[in-house]
C-alpha cells in the first residue's frame, strides 16, 4: 500500500502564505503607527476620567501643588517613576488641572472683589481666566516648549520624543505657584500698599512678579531636564538672567506691574 508523498495543504501553510503575502506588501505600516495610536488612547483615557471624580486622586495632586513650591525636584522625580511603571512621563490622572482650574475660580472671584466687577463681569473674568489664560494659553505654550524640545534639545541618537501631554503638564506645573504668588498672595497687598504711587509699592509688586517668573522658568527647566533624551536643557536658565535685567529696568522707569495686569483685566471684560 503506496502513501502520498506531498504534503496536503495545512492551515498553518495557508497562514504561513498569507503572511508573506502581506509582508511582501509595497506600502508598509507608517513607523509611528503605533505611537499615534498610543497617543490617541491615551487622550481618550485622560478625557474620559474627567466625569469620573471618585477615580481621581486628589490628594496626590495636592501634595504636588505643595511640592512646587518647597521642593519641586520631587515632583519631577515622580514623573521619571511614572515614566517608568506605566511608559509616558505626562499624567494619566487629570486631578491636578481639576484643581488647578478650582483654584482660577476661587482667586478669579477675589480679582473680581479687588477690581469692584459686578456679576456678570465676574463670570466673565472667571471664563477668561480658566479658559483663556489657562488652558487655550497653555496649549500654545505648550505646543510651543513641545516642539523647541523636540528640535533643539533632543539627542540625535534617540528615537524618543517627548510628549505634548507632558509638555502640557511641564505648563501646568510652572503655573501653579505665579498663580497663588500673583492671583492670591498678591490681593491682600494691593490695595493698601501696590497700587500707591510710592517706589516702594513698584518694588514689592514688581518683586512678586519676579518670584512669579522665576518659578515659572525654573520648573520648566526641571520638567525638560528629567527627560534623558533631552540635552542641553540648560540654556532654559539663561532667561533667568533677562528676567533680572528686566525687572531692574522696572525700577528704574517707574513701571508697576501689577498695576498694569489689573488695568488689563479690567478693560477686558468692560
Amino acid at each position: 500500500m503506496k502513501y502520498a508523498t506531498s504534503p496536503t495543504p495545512s492551515r498553518s501553510n495557508s497562514s504561513l502564505l498569507g503572511m508573506s503575502s502581506r509582508t511582501a506588501s509595497p506600502l508598509p505600516a507608517p513607523a509611528n503607527y503605533r505611537d499615534c495610536m498610543s497617543a490617541t488612547t491615551k487622550s481618550y483615557k485622560y478625557l474620559r476620567r474627567f466625569i469620573k471624580f471618585d477615580q481621581m486622586d486628589f490628594e496626590y495632586a495636592m501634595w504636588q501643588m505643595v511640592y512646587l513650591f518647597i521642593a519641586p525636584k520631587k515632583v519631577y522625580r515622580n514623573f521619571n517613576y511614572r515614566k517608568q511603571t506605566k511608559s509616558q512621563f505626562a499624567r494619566d490622572d487629570p486631578a491636578f488641572l481639576v484643581l488647578l482650574v478650582g483654584c482660577l475660580c476661587v482667586t478669579s472671584i477675589g480679582f473680581a472683589w479687588v477690581l469692584s466687577l459686578g456679576f456678570v463681569q465676574t463670570i466673565l473674568f472667571t471664563l477668561y481666566v480658566v479658559f483663556v489664560d489657562c488652558i487655550f494659553c497653555g496649549m500654545i505654550v505648550a505646543t510651543f516648549l513641545w516642539l523647541i524640545a523636540n528640535r533643539y534639545f533632543r539627542d540625535r541618537n534617540s528615537d524618543f520624543d517627548m510628549e505634548w501631554g507632558y509638555a502640557f503638564d511641564v505648563h501646568l506645573n510652572a503655573f501653579f505657584p505665579p498663580l497663588i504668588l500673583l492671583h492670591f498672595i498678591q490681593l491682600f497687598f494691593y490695595h493698601p500698599l501696590i497700587s500707591r504711587d510710592w517706589f516702594v509699592s513698584t518694588f514689592i509688586g514688581n518683586t512678586i512678579w519676579l518670584l512669579a517668573l522665576g518659578y515659572y522658568i525654573y520648573i520648566t527647566f526641571l520638567g525638560f531636564n528629567v527627560v534623558p533624551s533631552l540635552k542641553n536643557t540648560r540654556i532654559i536658565l539663561v532667561t533667568l538672567p533677562l528676567l533680572c535685567l528686566f525687572y531692574i529696568m522696572t525700577l528704574v522707569i517707574g513701571w508697576n506691574l501689577s498695576v498694569s495686569l489689573m488695568y488689563y483685566y479690567h478693560y477686558r471684560v468692560l
